[in-house]
């Protein structure tokens, strides 16, 4: 079998192969319209279609002549109709690779203006046929040139003719004469050939994206309409399983309504009488809870926008707004106001004795300041200059561990040879003074303890059988001691919650206890009952503290406010606001009249009770204060004692800082001062406490 080249259509990159019998029989178009060798759309250089031949026929009838198109030259292409596909399936067989011989098959070369070889199997079958293609032809019109029309069909398409030449080695056959023209061929196999005429095919020059187009919308409008319903239904934009139906009348009615109520509106707001005075204007505004100025709104837009406000709410809010708020106003009032109940008759009792202890005191005071302003100045000077130089000069005199856990408290004994020390551990201890030596160990608490304090005649007056110490504990436990025994001699009963701090009065009769039930309570010990349980605190109090006459009782709670009460009319004197958190601490000045508070907020204020405000605030640490006291005798010096592991000294009255007392490893819980001023005692979480002495 060879190959032949059927050129009906004289078109570059349009032709044909076919296969041929060795007979002669059998020549089939194979293929219309495919590519040529040299076409760019063919990258492989060469396509084939292979039928195979029917056994009847000679010839396969050839598709009906189209007009001629013009000749046109080697190496150029021009895009041309496309023949109609020959009858029967295609077959497309594998081809050798480009740049190969098929089996078989001489190699030859053809140049332009050549004869192209006879067909070497039967030259008389094919002598209309066209010379066969070798796919190694070189149609290269010059030297070595591959690209463009190649040459043989140039010349057949000019000539209508061929002339064959004998390959190397071959016997040469008889020349064929003039190729028949396509219309000719096409009669003669008619006319030999019994097969009907091929039916006419419409051949369409364009693009097949519009045809493709409107096929598919053809065959799949259908699918692609109930994919879209199904679809539809399955987002929820579709509900057909429900049978709900929208009534548009019921829609055009609520809109009708609207529409009313919107006019109905408009009627109310022109009938509003709104003041024209601005601030009344506003005053209404923010009584109706509304901004009372917008953003470029003046006072005719802002009336107007009342007026809207009123028409939608009505006037009865605005008078109901007010009406409320005067009864707030008025509940507030009463919440706010002091309230007083009936006490029992020991507590008149109690406030008589107070009165009458208080007034000496004040007076013996009084006559002691008169006398200390007689000193000359530069005396006086000299005096504090020594006590600040003093102050400066200040060491650690002795370190003791006091306790397994923390020491939340300590306290010296009036004549100053006893200190005492309240521990987590719930046991209290007193150590002598100044080698820090263990003397006794109080037990009885069973939880924290939060403070033990001296009797104000302890150690000095007092007999040791007598109650000479008194502690309060975190479970509402307070414990009175005398300094032979190790168990408490008394217990006093009464508090339900924790109780943070107990203090002694001046005259040593009266203990005061302070709770986290928001309240502060007075014990008449020679009564042994409770005079007066006084609130104020909105929350938990923490401290309290007496007034060196005892007048005055001054608490500090975790509400960050103080009282000062007097105790002999049992009204509150004076409310120390200022703080920003916790009152922790809380001391009276022996002067008289400046008042010491330490709080969470790291500060510490100074109050003055004649002015009855705060008249200087210290930075004093960098974490809370816990504590706060001042020199007992004179009040020379302040001592401060905080969460960032030191204490301070500050100056009475320039309250700037002397000394900073460094040395605990832990917060400091705790602080005193002695009696005659010569030692300090701080304790601490680190479970150690430390005595301070000047050199």
């Amino acid at each position: 079998m060879c190959w032949v080249l059927r050129t009906e259509w004289p078109l570059p990159g349009q032709f044909t192969m076919a296969p041929v019998g060795e007979g002669g029989e059998g020549v089939a178009a194979l293929g219309i319209g495919i590519p040529s060798p040299w076409s760019t759309e063919d990258p492989n250089g060469l396509l084939h279609s292979l039928t195979p031949p029917r056994p009847q026929e000679t010839h396969r009838p050839l598709p009906p002549q189209t007009p001629r198109p013009p000749a046109l030259t080697a190496g150029r292409t021009r895009p041309g109709p496309a023949p109609p596909k020959a009858n029967g399936p295609l077959i497309r067989p594998a081809l050798p690779p480009r740049g190969t011989t098929p089996p078989g098959m001489p190699r030859a070369t053809f140049r332009a203006g050549q004869p192209l070889p006879p067909c070497p199997c039967n030259p008389e079958a094919h002598a209309h046929a066209p010379p066969p293609c070798d796919p190694e032809v070189d149609v290269r019109p010059g030297p070595a040139r591959r690209t463009g029309l190649p040459p043989f069909l140039s010349s057949m398409a000019s000539s209508r003719a061929s002339a064959m030449r004998v390959a190397p080695g071959r016997a040469p056959l008889p020349q064929p004469g003039p190729a028949p023209s396509p219309r000719a061929t096409k009669n003669k196999l008619s006319e030999d050939s019994d097969a009907p005429p091929p039916k006419r095919s419409h051949i369409f020059y364009g693009s097949l994206e519009e045809k493709e187009k409107e096929r598919l919308a053809k065959g799949e409008s259908g699918l692609l309409g109930r994919e879209r319903v199904k679809a539809a239904i399955e987002a929820g934009n579709i509900n057909i399983t429900s049978g709900e139906v929208f009534d548009l009348e019921d829609h055009i009615s609520e809109r009708q309504a609207e529409v009313l109520a919107e006019f109905e509106r408009r009627k109310r707001a022109r009938q509003i009488n709104v003041s024209t005075d601005d601030s009344e204007v506003k005053a209404c505004l923010r009584a109706l809870g509304e901004p009372i100025t917008l953003f470029g709104e003046g006072p005719a837009e802002r009336r107007e926008r009342l007026r809207n406000i009123l028409s939608v709410v009505g006037t009865d809010a605005l008078k109901k707004t007010k009406k409320d708020d005067e009864k707030s106003k008025k509940s507030k009032e009463e919440y706010q106001q002091t309230w007083y109940h009936e006490g029992p008759n020991s507590l008149k009792i109690a406030r008589l004795w107070i009165a009458n202890y208080s007034l000496p005191r004040a007076t013996k005071r009084l006559e002691e300041a008169r006398l200390y302003k007689e000193i000359p100045e530069a005396t006086r000077t000299s005096q504090k200059q020594e006590l600040h130089k003093s102050l400066r000069s200040l060491n650690n005199f002795c370190s003791q561990i006091g306790d397994d856990r923390p020491i939340s408290y300590c306290h010296f004994s009036p004549n100053s040879k006893l200190l005492a020390t309240a521990c987590w551990s719930g046991l209290c201890k007193l150590w002598s003074v100044p080698d820090c030596n263990l003397v006794h160990t109080l037990r009885g608490h069973n939880t924290n303890v939060g403070a033990i304090v001296f009797h104000p005649q302890a150690t000095v007056s007092l007999d040791k059988k007598d109650i000479n110490l008194a502690s309060c504990a975190a479970d509402g436990s307070v414990k009175l001691w005398n300094l032979e025994s190790d168990e408490p001699v008394a217990d006093i009963e009464g508090h339900t919650m924790r109780v943070a701090r107990v203090m002694w009065h001046p005259s040593g009769r009266f203990l005061g206890t302070t709770c986290y039930d928001h309240s502060w309570r007075l014990w008449d010990l020679q009564a042994q009952e409770e005079i007066l349980h006084q609130e104020g605190h909105s929350k938990g109090v923490y401290d309290i503290a007496f007034h060196i006459d005892g007048s005055l009782a001054g608490t500090g709670g975790m509400d960050a406010f103080g009282r000062v009460w007097d105790l002999r009319t049992g009204r509150c004197i004076m409310f120390l606001e200022g703080h920003l958190k916790e009152i922790y601490g809380i001391n009276f000045s022996p002067n008289g009249y400046h008042i010491a508070t330490g709080s969470g907020d790291n500060t510490c204020k100074v109050w003055d009770l004649r002015q009855r405000k705060c008249v200087y605030t210290i930075p004093a640490h960098q974490n809370l204060v816990t504590g706060v006291k001042f020199e007992p005798t004179h009040g020379n010096f302040l001592l401060t004692g905080a969460y960032d592991n030191t204490a301070k000294i500050w100056t009475h009255p320039g309250w700037s800082p002397l000394k900073t007392l460094a040395g605990h490893e832990g917060k400091v819980m705790g602080l005193d001062i002695s009696s005659d001023g010569e030692l300090i005692a701080t304790c601490s979480y680190d479970r150690t406490f430390k005595l301070w002495m000047a050199e």
